[in-house]
């Protein structure tokens, strides 16, 4: 396979985004954090390429982005007090959410009965997901390898394993979205990343 670059300035990147989305292919694009690897999150075989291009554990899920908070409550059985709290405090930003998941989501994207959801702060990728739906996505590295924060970092792991690589510059956040399981009665912060645990602590307690 032959890796394309597209500058997301160009008029044709959300086009062409869209295009191998829609046919079931993964696609690598800058977000508010780190590039990532996405497809659409309701193609099982899409979701088994992110797992391929990754050398990634079967055990370990793939988080969702989503460019509204309707998709999210449309992903999720259900959304804790705490989980509407930590959105509408964090998102969107650097934050995944815990949730248990709607069981009409592919067996593919996770074996567990929950799913992480992250709305970035990212326009374009909003808009993209505005047209398109959810995205199931991850950090576009080889897994245990450095989180990319360009697209010569994507590309330096990546090339030839994804059809196309959004480049949109340097990723200001540079550090994973920090990941907080909102799916018990007391939550469990998973990975502190772009926002602190004392942040997210002080916001779950707030009335």
């Amino acid at each position: 396979m032959k890796t394309r670059i597209i500058a997301q300035s160009d008029p044709i990147a959300a086009d062409a985004t869209l295009e191998i989305i829609r046919s079931g292919g993964v696609v690598a694009v800058p977000t508010d954090t780190v590039y990532g690897i996405a497809c659409a999150v309701d193609n099982p075989d899409a979701i088994k390429q992110l797992y391929l291009i990754k050398e990634r554990d079967a055990l370990k899920a793939i988080p969702v982005l989503v460019g509204t908070h309707r998709q999210s409550e449309n992903l999720a059985t259900d959304f804790s007090k705490a989980a509407n709290k930590l959105a509408e405090r964090f998102w969107p930003g650097a934050l995944t959410i815990i949730v248990e998941k709607n069981p009409v989501l592919p067996a593919e994207l996770t074996i567990y009965p929950t799913v992480g959801l992250r709305m970035p702060d990212y326009a374009w990728l909003l808009e993209l997901m505005q047209a398109c739906g959810p995205l199931a996505a991850t950090s576009a590295n080889i897994s245990g390898a450095p989180s990319p924060a360009t697209a010569e970092e994507v590309l330096a792991q990546l090339d030839g394993r994804v059809e196309l690589v959004i480049d949109g510059g340097r990723c200001e956040g540079g550090i994973p979205s920090t990941v907080v399981d909102c799916s018990q009665s007391q939550i469990n912060i998973l990975r502190e990343g772009g926002i602190s645990a004392e942040d997210i602590l002080k916001t779950v307690s707030l009335n």
